[in-house]
């Protein structure tokens, strides 16, 4: 059986650009009411999670509270936790929603990969944003604490918004850096990169990796972006391996096979 005959009937070639969008559309749409279902358990949880969140927050300030200054801050600080955990919880459910919409692209016994698909990307996912909530948050915000006891005319106190805002930007980046290999699976089955392709650009990869670790770590001590910058080299290298295993073959490749 040739490739042409295991593609599925809404295969990418046979779907029209509104068809597209209109799919984007709907799986987003799902991945919207995934949250908002997941909001309804996670709401039960908050306060625990504030207390898990908050917890290396205030233990490196003097008056061992962070600041209020609106009044509706105490709310939108336990409702944007609460996002932040259904987001969380649903995140097999939306993985599964980028799934089914690149799945069309994929030939009939590449669909077979769903479950490893969707596992793979939710433990990436997962495993990044508690590596930015055990670590690189930690490590950020203790480098800024320090670095304020340097600067005796001024009294670093941080509001919960500011902080809350902080920690999202870390935990949440890094969740998504962690996607790279999924990423490059993506990729690489649609034959937009391969292994070759990524060896061959190490030294740039190694570049932009870099920059992206200046850019999304908050703290500008060298201790800091490494610790942005290495777990996205050890993905790189993942990729590799990923692009090379699931990379769509050439046709000169099959024939050498």
């Amino acid at each position: 059986m040739d490739h042409e005959d295991e593609l599925e009937p809404d295969a990418p070639g046979r779907m029209s650009f509104l068809d597209h969008l209109d799919e984007l559309r709907r799986r987003i749409l799902y991945a919207v009411y995934s949250v908002l279902g997941a909001a309804v358990i996670a709401f039960f949880f908050v306060r625990q999670v504030l207390d898990e969140i908050t917890a290396p927050m205030i233990a490196v300030l003097p008056g061992k509270q962070l600041l209020a200054t609106e009044a509706l801050d105490p709310i939108m600080f336990f409702f944007k936790a609460g996002l932040f955990l259904a987001l969380m919880i649903a995140s097999p459910l939306i993985m599964l929603q980028v799934w089914y919409f690149i799945a069309p692209g994929l030939y009939s016994k590449e669909k077979k990969l769903a479950i490893p698909f969707v596992a793979a990307s939710t433990l990436l996912f997962l495993g990044g944003a508690y590596f930015g909530h055990r670590v690189a948050f930690r490590v950020t915000w203790d480098f800024l604490a320090l670095f304020n006891q340097g600067l005796p005319f001024q009294n670093w106190m941080p509001t919960a918004s500011s902080a809350f805002s902080l920690y999202l930007r870390i935990v949440l980046g890094l969740g998504l850096i962690f996607e790279m290999p999924v990423v490059i699976f993506v990729l690489a089955r649609f034959g937009i990169v391969s292994a070759k392709f990524l060896i061959k650009n190490f030294k740039y990869a190694v570049l932009i990796i870099f920059i992206v670790a200046a850019v999304a770590s908050p703290g500008q001590d060298p201790a800091s972006q490494l610790i942005f910058a290495a777990p996205m080299m050890v993905l790189y290298v993942m990729s590799i391996g990923v692009a090379w295993l699931f990379g769509k073959k050439k046709p000169e490749d099959e024939a050498a096979g």
